[in-house]
């Protein structure tokens, strides 16, 4: 079984001091993001970034949100240590669910993967949706629960839960750098 590492929105916005939703339990959260794309690279896991990455005056999310995540600024780049290395893949997403609207799911099907390891943010908005999707898609999606987190604790809890009842599992951080081969 194939198994590719999903990284949803490991980007500046979220996890720079200065990025506009940036929330301090990140920092815990992006170094165990980290530790398990070290060890993914080390075990030739493929690793997809999946960037908000919104197109000024017309993203129809901006009705509903400050406008933020313009592709090209900075805070829609890569978060710090987390740089983009030759052969991993880029899927832009300008809606919360990084299958809706992008070649994700050809992506993963056209290199045999059958599950998803996920970590990033925000629990209850695009990692929700993500393996909501990856779900209806028919993916094992396992979300790291070391690796994601929310600046809504309440929301967070019940998403987790909601994640492990009906649409995949929550695994620890240990579990994840078991099943990418660390001891």
């Amino acid at each position: 079984m194939g198994t590719a590492l999903l990284l949803i929105d490991v980007i500046n916005d979220f996890f720079d001091p200065a990025g506009r939703n940036y929330h301090p339990s990140y920092e815990a959260i992006l170094a165990n993001i980290r530790r398990v794309l070290s060890a993914a690279r080390r075990s030739g896991t493929l690793v997809i970034h999946c960037m908000e990455g919104h197109r000024p005056g017309v993203d129809f999310e901006h009705r509903k949100l400050p406008v933020h995540c313009i592709v090209g600024e900075h805070d829609a780049e890569p978060a710090q240590g987390i740089e983009i290395l030759d052969g991993e893949v880029v899927v832009r997403k300008r809606r919360y669910s990084a299958f809706f609207g992008t070649d994700l799911d050809l992506v993963l099907r056209e290199r045999g993967m059958e599950r998803l390891l996920v970590a990033g943010v925000k629990s209850h908005v695009c990692i929700r949706a993500t393996i909501q999707d990856a779900f209806g898609y028919g993916y094992e999606a396992l979300l790291v629960r070391e690796c994601t987190g929310s600046n809504r604790p309440h929301l967070h809890e019940a998403s987790m839960e909601d994640i492990e009842r009906y649409m995949g599992r929550v695994i620890s951080l240990t579990e994840a750098l078991s099943l990418l081969g660390e001891a």
